[in-house]
């Protein structure tokens, strides 16, 4: 009884054609962000300078000729990718019955409700930068780090924090290794799915390795007790710089990254909503 009307209220919301819509636009939406980041890796492998994340992307946006009506339009379709997200997690299912139903059943919920906050607080970055906000996400992650390294046990919090992002870089490797993505797609059996299906591969391994080293960067802070180590995604690709052939790695990462924008616009048009 307790969660029949939350269920029944979410499946009426999810039904909603426009919701749907929003949703697709939403995946071409993040592809846009996406291949906006790899063409900023890409440049700072040639030795150029850029944000290399998210916010750097939407700086670029705010900085072309009615950059801020782009901004507002991709702040409501992430916003609406967020909620579509939120929706499945309230509606997901336990398979079985038992208790490795309820397991699984609750790991997706903890995944889709994960995705949901990542996809509304890029909305909501999107929307700032719009109102004219100046995001610069490295920043923002090392204040954030050094709140919680002040909080009792900050450091055994952050350093959680980070191995759960590793964790999360991982699955993404795993996904693309595993071409496990394309359970939620329709993927035509032709030679575009197959194009799809190899986008699909490069794309999430790439975005796999850069998730991973920003755990990694997290928990070496947590473990210096030093907020300075954390950082985002643009300090994950400075850390990779300095790495043997770190050019090299770096280009490959942005291409990958331009991969997976792709496979997000045809995820728009694939996606199993």
């Amino acid at each position: 009884m307790g969660t029949a009307a939350p269920k029944r209220a979410a499946r009426k919301a999810e039904s909603s054609t426009t919701l749907r819509v929003l949703a697709r636009v939403g995946y071409a939406a993040n592809g846009v962000v996406h291949l906006l980041i790899g063409v900023i890796v890409i440049v700072i492998a040639f030795g150029g300078k850029g944000a290399s994340d998210q916010s750097g992307a939407f700086m670029a946006i705010a900085a072309a000729p009615l950059g801020f009506v782009a901004l507002w339009a991709l702040a409501v379709a992430l916003c609406a990718l967020g909620i579509w997200h939120a929706l499945e997690g309230i509606l997901a299912r336990d398979p079985d019955g038992d208790a490795k139903g309820s397991a699984k059943k609750w790991g997706r919920r903890v995944s889709e409700w994960g995705q949901s906050l990542i996809f509304i607080v890029l909305g909501i970055v999107a929307g700032a930068v719009a109102l004219g906000a100046r995001v610069d996400s490295e920043e923002s992650a090392e204040t954030a780090s050094r709140g919680v390294l002040l909080l009792p046990g900050g450091p055994v919090i952050l350093g959680i924090l980070g191995v759960g992002i590793g964790i999360g870089g991982v699955s993404f490797v795993v996904m693309g290794a595993l071409r496990s993505f394309k359970k939620k797609l329709s993927i035509p059996a032709n030679p575009v799915g197959t194009v799809v299906t190899a986008l699909g591969v490069f794309g999430f391994i790439a975005k796999g390795v850069a998730l991973t080293i920003v755990g990694f960067l997290t928990v070496v802070a947590a473990a210096k007790v030093d907020a300075s180590n954390a950082g985002g995604l643009d300090g994950a690709i400075q850390a990779l710089l300095g790495v043997a052939y770190g050019p090299l790695l770096v280009g490959l990462v942005g291409v990958g990254f331009i991969a997976y924008s792709v496979f997000c616009l045809f995820r728009a048009r694939y996606a199993r909503l």
